[in-house]
């Protein structure tokens, strides 16, 4: 709980409100966030771009929040757990000063990568849990997975200079004095 009071009401603000935006918009279809009939993993972005400024367990715990809210919104069966708390692990291990920079490409690129994983352990839930056989998930796979990772990544930068420009511009000193990294 005291990483939680180190946060202004501000920065509260905007990382609730980011989150709460991101679940509604997993749950809309609206214009250009559609491709194929699959939309846009507006929660997988979140979870990316909260992981890439903070640590592992941070990470871990943005994906675990975030997959319980999500399987809460859609059905647990298979979780969003899983494959949102291996994004946030991974995304906060990815070594940020090397190959993240500011840039909207590397944001992209991280996004798609991270999607195709996440839709990987969800389909893999569904091979071992009897829900579909393997034929089934492979016939839809490749089309599910581009489509998902292409809009996810073409979107991801919208989420990614709001969320991150406050921290950048944090007023009171939190990431100089905190080990993010």
């Amino acid at each position: 709980m005291g990483f939680w009071r180190r946060y202004s009401f501000r920065n509260k603000v905007i990382i609730c409100g980011s989150a709460t935006l991101c679940l509604l918009l997993s749950l809309t279809r609206l214009p250009g966030m559609e491709l194929l009939g699959i939309g846009t993993n507006w929660i997988l972005i979140w979870v990316v771009v909260w992981s890439s400024k903070r640590t592992v367990f941070q990470g871990a715990m943005a994906g675990l929040v975030m997959g319980l809210i999500q399987d809460g919104l859609t059905g647990a069966y298979p979780s969003h757990i899983f494959g949102l708390v291996v994004v946030g692990v991974l995304t906060a291990r990815f070594q940020k000063h090397k190959y993240i920079h500011e840039d909207f490409i590397s944001v992209a690129l991280l996004v798609f990568l991270m999607t195709i994983i996440a839709q990987t352990i969800t389909s893999a839930q569904y091979i071992l849990l009897g829900i579909r056989s393997f034929q089934d998930i492979w016939q839809e796979y490749q089309q599910l997975v581009l489509s998902s990772a292409i809009l996810s990544s073409l979107w991801a930068p919208v989420l990614h200079y709001p969320l991150n420009s406050w921290w950048e511009n944090d007023p009171i000193g939190i990431k100089k004095s905190s080990k993010l990294n």
